[in-house]
Formats: C-alpha cells, structure tokens, sequence
C-alpha cells in the first residue's frame, strides 16, 4: 500500500509539470517493479490507467501537500532524472539559470522552505532562450503547489512579476508562453494584466504580426483584462502599419463602446487612416467622439478633418481648420505643419485617388484638382501665406483627371 502512494504520488507531480525534460523522466522514476506490483493487484486493477493510478482513496487521503515530494527518496530521484534526462535541451540552457532552477527546487522539494525571492527575480532576468523560459514555467507551476500546499498562500503572483515574465518571454521569443501570463486561471499563479498584454502586443507592433494582435486581443476580452488607452495606442499603430482598416474599425468601436479615453495619438492615427482611405463617413464618426474628449485639434486630427471638407467639396471648410492650425501651432512644429501641408497638396490626393474603386475615382479626381487650389486661395484671402508647391499638383494633373 505505501508503494502504491508513493508511486500515485510522484505520478501527480511529474504528470502536473510542463518540463519535458521532467515528463520524458516519468518511466524511469517509476521502476517496472513499482508497476508490476500495483498493476497485478486485485485490489487496484480497476484504477490503473497508463501509469497513473486513480482511486476514491487515493482523492480522500491524498491533499495538496503530496503534490510536493515528501520523501527525501523521491526528490533525489526526480533531481538525478532532470541532471541525466536532460539530453539535447540542458545543452542550450544558460548555466546561470540552470544554478537558479536547482536552489529554488531544492528549497521546495528538500528542504521544504519558501525560497529568497530574489531567487525567482534573478531566474527571469537570466532567461536568455526557450529552454530557459520552459524551465522558468516549471517552476513557477512548482512554486505555485508549495505556496498553495505548505504557506496556505492562495493569491497568485503579483502583476510586477509576471509583467516581467512577459517581457523575458518576449525576449527570448517564447510568445506562446507570455500569453499564458494572460490566462485567468493556470497552474502557473500568474496574475493576468493589461501590462503584460502591452508588452505582447509591442512585439506584434515590432513584427506586423496581424495575427498575434488578434489573438492577444481575444485573450484580452476572455479574461476580462481591462483596456487602456495606451492598448487603443499600440492596436492602432499595428493596423495603421499593416493598412488593415477594417481591423482597426473594429478595435475602435470596442474601445469606444468599453468607454476607454481615447488619447490624441490614438485620434489622430485613427482619423489619418481614413483621410488616407477617402471613408468620410467614419471620418466624421471619429470627429464626434474626438470633439468630445479632446477639445482642441493636433496637426494630425486638424488635417484629416480638412482632407475631409476637401472630399466632401468644401476648400473653405478645409482653408479655415488649416488657418486655425495655423494660429495655435508652436513654433516648434511649424515645420512639421509646413510640411505635412505639402504632403496634403502633392501627395495625399494620388493615394487618396489610387484607394477608390474605378467609377469613383475620376469623379473625386475632379472635386479635388479644383478644390485644392481653391483652399490655397481661401487661405491667401485669411491673410495666410503659406510656402506651399502648387506645382507638385498642376505637374500631375494627367494622372489625376
């Protein structure tokens, strides 16, 4: 009978951990004698599956402090399969956090004590590949069983911690095990944040990744992260980069509708992608929500907007945001502004143009060849004068008639 809970005991541990290394161990841990004795008993024949035993006993007499080894048997052996199973993988794991890993599973197995949390901090840090962050996983599941199991700690790890699990996962590019950090419930005791979703969705934004976007945001929306307006930021740069208009629609509206405080970066990234795309309608729509919380105008917003009053056949709509603009910009961006208004006259109406389906794009190719000039007029008549090429677009009069 001892046997038979020694062996169901160390099978719990292993079958919990995420170490390959650990798992591979399984049948070498669990000698073919262990097997046989339990296997030919009448008594537990019904309960054995697979190397691991099942039983009404077994869940009545065994609690959560058998997820940790007892014995100081067991323990030799579990270290001793790790240090000899370790083949190919511990070859690429770095010495310093290989020398963490061990302390840190010595504390919990051996000694049965809580571990310096400097500890577990200088093992995050270490990481430096994906056999590294597999290894910190496999201890943090263990860490978690003690805490739970000897400390009667229920609370999971706090945020500042597993935002730095986040970011050494994303160091090392092990992003399938930063996601983790954002699961509501896990083996792992990790805390989902809105932080460590940040720091995902930056290594989306580094890579144009469209997809891990999406499936950061989905995780985001299963585990009731609440969004901030620095995730509205990054989304939308990530759509604006990779021309996904529909996707950052879509974001939009979700942002909006969590009632998140959109910041003016956001704004004016939102209202440029659609000047660019010629979409008044949803240009206008943003407009509204902006004019709402942001009262005054950026370069960025100012100047979609008269993009806007351009489409819809309005040069003096336009010429009066652009004198607005031109009042309440600093110094300090005056040559930004100045040239951002040459983009506008030579530059915005080609692509503008080129994103328009055929029968439309010769009618707005007309609207926008009379009306820019018309602008500039407008604005010479404010008493603005503007250093601005006109010959960029007269020069290109051909390709946009």
């Amino acid at each position: 009978m001892q046997g038979v809970l020694k062996a169901h005991q160390l099978a719990r541990v292993l079958r919990r951990s995420s170490s390959p290394i650990l798992l591979y161990s399984v049948s070498r841990v669990l000698s073919p004698c262990i097997l046989e004795d339990i296997q030919s008993s009448s008594q537990w024949r019904g309960y054995f599956n697979s190397g691991t035993i099942y039983g009404n006993y077994m869940k009545k007499e065994c609690n959560l402090q058998r997820n940790v080894c007892r014995c100081q048997k067991c323990s030799v052996m579990l270290r001793a399969s790790f240090s000899t199973e370790a083949g190919t993988a511990e070859n690429s794991v770095t010495e310093s956090v290989k020398e963490l890993y061990d302390k840190i599973l010595k504390s919990v197995v051996d000694q049965r004590s809580a571990p310096p949390n400097a500890w577990l901090w200088s093992l995050i840090q270490s990481c430096a590949n994906r056999e590294d962050a597999n290894l910190l996983f496999d201890i943090l599941q263990r860490l978690r069983i003690f805490r739970l199991s000897n400390l009667r700690i229920h609370e999971n790890f706090n945020c500042a911690l597993c935002q730095e699990i986040t970011k050494a996962c994303v160091r090392v590019g092990a992003v399938d095990l930063g996601k983790k950090v954002l699961w509501k419930h896990s083996v792992y005791g990790l805390t989902p944040n809105i932080g460590s979703a940040h720091h995902l969705l930056l290594f989306a934004k580094q890579h144009n990744d469209v997809k891990l976007l999406v499936e950061i945001m989905n995780l985001v929306k299963k585990n009731d992260l609440i969004l901030q307006p620095g995730t509205a930021d990054i989304v939308f740069s990530i759509c604006s980069q990779t021309d996904n208009w529909d996707l950052i629609c879509k974001y939009g509206k979700r942002f909006v509708k969590a009632g998140v405080k959109l910041r003016k970066t956001s704004f004016d990234t939102w209202m440029e992608f659609a000047s660019k795309i010629g979409d008044v309608d949803a240009l206008w729509k943003i407009e509204k929500i902006r004019s709402e919380i942001v009262k005054e105008h950026t370069l960025g917003s100012g100047l979609s907007c008269a993009k806007g009053f351009l489409i819809d056949h309005k040069p003096e709509d336009a010429a009066a945001v652009i004198h607005l603009l031109n009042q309440t910009v600093p110094d300090s961006r005056r040559q930004k502004f100045m040239a951002e208004l040459q983009k506008l006259v030579a530059d915005w109406p080609l692509e503008v143009i080129k994103r328009q389906k055929d029968e439309r794009r010769k009618e707005l190719a007309a609207t926008l060849q009379h009306d820019i000039p018309a602008m500039l007029s407008a604005l010479s008549n404010m008493g603005l004068k503007l250093d601005v090429n006109v010959e960029d677009l007269t020069r290109r009069e051909g390709i946009l008639s």
